[in-house]
């Protein structure tokens, strides 16, 4: 007997359709978990979100009376840490409700108390949250508190070898970007995901963004599809790799960034205006790593703002040019970024990348899960 799992949202630009399987037979989930999405570009106030013209999904499914949960989260411990930035008192006490609200038993390293200048404490005392965090026992996934900047200051001072054979499922993005290359350098798989004061912290939690986190979690594939009308037919296969497009610029060049080749590279960023992207786009061209993938895929990136001397060079005129520059297919539309509903997406898993008239299709497999 199967149980079925859909998840329908509507966000005026962008459509979400997510489904999953649990088996009971012998008490496991199913092996796969199935997400598709239709982006399109839109604009609010002042700020910029780039996404593609949208493309109709033909596949409507119909929602169930009563929604199953992802996982038993009943064992599963949470461990914070926040190697960056710090959070108000009140959205650090919002998010540790809300993941026990979920059923996590939450452990957290984070003193605010110890705020030291922009930081959330002092680099010897970030250092010690992850090593603390690492060494519970009844700690699986160690997620960060947030993102803005620090991360890479602890980088020198962290034991990746012994990160990378903890067992530990380490969740995060943005700033968290450079932990995950360094990591993965050592053969360390991370996730790509929802942070605390990102995704649990609001007055109503992206519910899409936690059922795709805990999936992620328990299933060892996950199948993940968006529509994005000018995509290249693409057929290809990699380790999925990637994250914050200002970060993995920031490490080009450093003991600190994994030598992929034959990769599927994503990307994503905030506040960062088409001309900026470009140039960190390049830079890793020169510096040599976009010509070792198979493919790019880019994310979301939001909040920006185009000036009048812009003069018409936007997202879609970089992309255009970006286009005709590399010499890997570029693709567009990937549910992540700096925004609500995001995927989690495992760093250092294998991936096959399908795009065929619009509609692209990722295949995810061969990364650790909680079970």
């Amino acid at each position: 007997m199967m149980k079925k799992f859909v998840v329908s949202l509507f966000l005026g630009w962008i459509s979400f359709y997510a489904s999953s399987a649990f088996s009971t037979d012998s008490g496991k989930r199913a092996e796969t978990t199935e997400i598709s999405a239709a982006c399109e570009t839109g604009m609010s106030g002042s700020r910029n979100f780039y996404r593609l013209p949208e493309e109709q999904d033909v596949r409507r499914q119909s929602l169930p009376t009563k929604q199953n949960t992802m996982m038993d989260t009943k064992k599963i411990g949470i461990a914070i840490i926040a190697p960056g930035g710090y959070v108000p008192d009140s959205s650090l006490e919002k998010g540790i409700d809300s993941l026990k609200s979920m059923g996590y038993r939450v452990f957290n390293y984070y003193d605010p108390e110890k705020r030291y200048q922009r930081f959330s404490a002092t680099d010897e005392e970030r250092v010690q949250q992850i090593v603390q965090a690492v060494s519970n026992p009844r700690v699986q996934i160690v997620m960060a508190l947030r993102g803005g900047y620090g991360t890479t200051r602890l980088l020198p001072y962290l034991d990746f070898d012994g990160l990378a054979k903890s067992g530990k499922l380490f969740v995060g993005h943005s700033d968290f970007t450079v932990f995950q290359m360094a990591l993965l350098k050592k053969g360390g798989i991370s996730f790509a995901g929802p942070m605390v004061n990102s995704d649990f912290v609001g007055k109503e939690l992206g519910r899409f963004t936690i059922d795709h986190f805990e999936a992620c979690m328990t299933s060892p594939e996950v199948f993940l599809e968006w529509f994005s009308r000018n995509n290249p037919d693409v057929n290809v296969e990699g380790v999925l790799w990637g994250g914050n497009l200002t970060m993995l610029a920031h490490l080009a060049g450093t003991p600190w960034m994994p030598d992929i080749s034959g990769g599927i590279l994503f990307v994503e960023d905030v506040h960062e205006q088409p001309y900026r992207v470009e140039r960190m786009l390049l830079q890793l061209d020169e510096a040599g790593i976009l010509g070792k993938q198979k493919a790019l895929v880019l994310g979301h990136f939001t909040e920006f703002k185009e000036t009048d001397y812009d003069n018409g060079y936007d997202f879609e005129a970089m992309l255009v040019w970006l286009r005709s520059r590399l010499t890997i297919p570029v693709l567009t539309g990937l549910p992540f970024g700096h925004v609500r509903d995001k995927v989690t997406l495992p760093v250092g898993g294998r991936a096959r990348l399908v795009s065929r008239e619009g509609k692209t299709q990722l295949y995810l497999s061969g990364y650790p899960t909680v079970w």
